[in-house]
């Protein structure tokens, strides 16, 4: 059981130093951007994250206030 357990540790511990590998050995070590906002490829395909889009989206009036509230009416 002990030998299990130590041998999952040791598996767990490697996997974590080769996925942590840029990042402890190089001079500007950094994990890359995951947010899409971030990512080249959805920026040429005009896509953004939700949270950039529905920010967009309540910033914008929609025509029938802008109706509702000008004086041609």
């Amino acid at each position: 059981m002990v030998k299990i357990l130590l041998f999952g540790i040791v598996i767990l511990f490697i996997a974590i130093l080769l996925m942590g590998v840029r990042v402890f050995f190089s001079r500007k070590g950094e994990f890359h951007s995951i947010h899409i906002g971030d990512c080249k490829a959805m920026q040429d395909k005009g896509i953004q994250c939700a949270t950039s889009q529905d920010a967009e989206m309540s910033r914008k009036v929609s025509p029938i206030e802008k109706l509702l509230k000008s004086e041609n009416l």
